[in-house]
């Protein structure tokens, strides 16, 4: 079998890759980054707003750069972060750019929500963590928006860039699970939950699996990138998190998983969803995956405290490297400050040393004295919430962990990896760094006949192909 190629489009909260994936006769899979894009979220229009028109012109130039690199290239896949959508008029166009799910205008519409269905009731109904951003609260902020009654369609941020580069529309089951609209023991929009919010079902677009192929490219896309008229975009695990399970290199079935980047996502892969009254008292979310597995997990506080503070730091003209700042965090005491990396204090942008600090000093805790010290205090947070976090959902699913995957842009942190062995107790094992990337191209791949038919089988070559690293507790 020659080599296969399939692009992937990955764009995070900071920052987008398009990827040219590449699925060799032995079946192992490489990838290839051929371009690279910022990405942040930034007041207009009175919000915090995602330029996804610009992102989209980002894709637009790495998508060429992969037909010079692979002509041959047969699908392209699509994931980003959760829960953000644009609106769409009935002629297709784009009301307004994304909100950021980072603005605060959800702080009134979480309460109305509840007037109408209470928490209890929610939960019961869509299995998800209470999170202020989640997409249902965002639509009841919405619809006090002046574009509120001009929209047609609700489009998920993954599914609207595929439908720029298509002309199809309809949104990508995962992603769909993290709406919070979602009946999570159908997989269906839930109609209860829609009546009760107000929300036209009619607006929703249709439900699709990871695999499905959405569409070909159009004529104008084909021209502009350079790609052939017979290139497709596949939906994969839409939700990066689902695509970033998908390539978690386990060996068996008894692992938990972190995938660890701006937002920390821990659990376990299990499958039917746990919606008991200790799992909602724990705040745990069922998310979908692919191939219907349930992501039974908590979104855990992530590198986005670290990120925010290298900002600070930057700006005030301290001219600090991460890897000086993680070494000498490596030589501090185990029993320093911890804050609850989980409070809604750390969501938005802004000072968050002086934040760390308040919540330290709450604590009735030290305060970290200078850079070195704030950053071993946020891997320190970050490695007991994970411990915790894998801990409860263990309990919650009745099962047993004896490995722990850390995937994503944190397996590289050997002190974070390190920290949570420790606290843990478990073996964890670091990598892929490109976890959502690969899964995203591992989706495609198999649809396409490129790759083994069962998660299972896709984890093992991932183990055998991929730079892992182990960590023992100590």
């Amino acid at each position: 079998m020659t080599a296969r190629v399939f692009g992937a489009i990955d764009i995070g909260a900071s920052g987008g890759r398009v990827i040219g994936g590449v699925i060799h006769a032995d079946g192992a899979t490489t990838l290839n980054i051929l371009h690279r894009f910022p990405n942040s979220a930034l007041p207009s229009a009175g919000h915090l707003r995602w330029n996804l028109t610009a992102l989209y012109g980002e894709v637009l130039t790495g998508l060429g750069l992969l037909a010079q690199r692979y002509p041959q290239v047969e699908s392209i896949g699509i994931d980003t972060w959760a829960v953000d959508y644009g609106l769409l008029d009935t002629a297709g166009e784009l009301l307004a750019e994304p909100i950021s799910y980072r603005d605060q205008r959800t702080a009134q519409a979480v309460a109305r929500v509840h007037e109408r269905v209470s928490r209890d009731a929610l939960y019961a109904v869509n299995g998800l963590q209470y999170l202020p951003f989640n997409t249902l609260y965002q639509l009841e902020a919405e619809r006090a928006s002046a574009i509120w009654e001009k929209a047609a369609h609700v489009v998920l941020l993954p599914d609207l860039l595929a439908y720029w580069l298509t002309g199809a529309l309809a949104t990508e089951a995962t992603n769909a699970s993290t709406t919070g609209l979602l009946d999570v023991h159908t997989g269906a929009w839930s109609p209860y939950l829609l009546r009760e919010l107000g929300i036209d079902p009619a607006r929703l677009p249709t439900l699709e699996a990871p695999g499905t192929v959405r569409g070909q490219l159009t004529p104008k896309v084909a021209r502009q990138t350079g790609l052939g008229r017979d290139t497709v975009v596949t939906t994969v695990g839409s939700h990066d998190t689902a695509s970033a399970v998908v390539a978690v290199p386990a060996t068996g079935r008894n692992f938990a998983y972190v995938s660890s980047g701006t937002w920390s996502l821990a659990g376990l892969e299990v499958d039917t969803p746990i919606t008991t009254a200790e799992s909602q008292q724990l705040n745990f979310t069922n998310e979908g995956g692919v191939d219907g597995r349930i992501r039974f997990l908590r979104n855990v506080g992530g590198l986005w405290l670290l990120q925010e503070c290298l900002r600070e730091w930057d700006a005030q003209g301290l001219g600090l490297d991460l890897a000086p700042l993680l070494a000498e965090a490596e030589t501090l005491p185990t029993d320093g400050p911890t804050v609850d990396v989980d409070e809604d204090r750390f969501i938005p942008a802004g000072p968050m040393t002086l934040r760390i600090a308040q919540a330290v000093s709450e604590r009735g805790q030290r305060v970290p004295a200078g850079p070195a010290e704030t950053v071993r205090c946020i891997l320190d947070s970050l490695a007991s919430a994970y411990a915790r976090t894998m801990a409860q959902a263990a309990t919650l699913a009745h099962g047993r962990v004896d490995t722990v995957h850390i995937v994503g842009g944190g397996s590289q942190n050997r002190l974070l990896c390190q920290l949570t062995a420790d606290l843990s107790g478990l073996p964890v094992v670091a990598g892929p760094v490109e976890a959502t990337a690969l899964g995203n191209v591992l989706v495609q791949a198999r649809a396409h006949g490129a790759a083994p038919a069962t998660l299972e089988e896709m984890r093992l070559t991932v183990a055998a192909s991929q730079p892992l690293r182990r960590y023992e507790p100590l």
